[in-house]
């Protein structure tokens, strides 16, 4: 934290280099684009297609299963009227013969609905078969995808990782360096902009930030560095272009 002693122009001028190195920090985010977006939504994809895979070979599998069932109804059938044909030889009355033609007329009813039964399960399973090929040709295509957009982010990556922790370790050093109200002040602004800037220069006689009309009384105060100044419409800090090279003697002496 830093002494409550600080000048304004120290304060300004710490403040000021954080956000020059968060800035560059900003800038390295920046090169990687929406790239570590994509590839965690690529992953979430792929997650929930191997989802539905699943689901479609459970699916296939059960309709297999009840396709087998009416197979072995069918030879049950099969079975018993073979049965019921040879017993009918024997018959000794009327009744009996009535009572096997119906258990015959019976048994194919059965096979002729297990039948159909079957064509249904077959014509399901076409279809299930096709969306599953379909579901499987897109998972190798967002699988594809997946592993080009991380070739991309890890060459990004290996190319500013070593750039990113050194600026990380300074921007860390820098904000112990702030006061903590400040600090606080600094990082909601930048939560606030998506340029992530809450320090920023006079730029045409105009807030760098926002880029509306800095009066020139409030320019002459951002020159002379005697205090904090915030921009009247967006809330960033508002520093000389020349912050940095100030000298204490220089604010003492104005």
């Amino acid at each position: 934290m830093a002494n409550q002693e600080v000048s304004i122009t120290e304060k300004l001028k710490r403040l000021y280099t954080l956000q020059l190195i968060d800035s560059q920090i900003d800038e390295i985010n920046t090169l990687r684009g929406e790239l570590p977006m994509e590839v965690q939504d690529l992953e979430d994809e792929i997650e929930g297609i191997k989802t539905r895979i699943s689901k479609l070979e459970t699916n296939i599998q059960e309709l297999d299963s009840d396709a087998a069932k009416h197979n072995f109804n069918i030879k049950e059938s099969e079975a018993l009227i073979i049965k019921y044909k040879s017993q009918m030889d024997n018959v000794k009355n009327n009744r009996e013969f009535d009572a096997l033609t119906k258990e015959l007329e019976l048994q194919h009813l059965e096979i002729k609905l297990s039948q159909k039964k079957i064509r249904e399960i077959q014509h399901f399973l076409e279809k299930k078969n096709e969306m599953l090929e379909g579901v499987k040709l897109k998972l190798e295509s967002k699988i594809a995808d997946l592993d080009a957009k991380k070739v991309a982010l890890e060459k990004i990556i290996s190319k500013t990782e070593k750039e990113e922790r050194k600026l990380q370790k300074q921007s860390d050093k820098q904000r112990k360096l702030i006061d903590v109200f400040l600090l606080k002040a600094y990082d909601k602004t930048r939560r606030t902009y998506r340029n992530k800037l809450a320090v920023v220069n006079i730029l045409r006689n105009s807030c760098g930030g926002c880029f509306n009309s800095v009066p020139p009384q409030k320019q002459l105060e951002v020159e002379l560095s005697k205090k904090i100044i915030a921009c009247e419409h967006c809330g960033r800090v508002i520093v000389s272009e020349h912050i940095l090279s100030i000298e204490e003697g220089e604010e003492a002496a104005s």
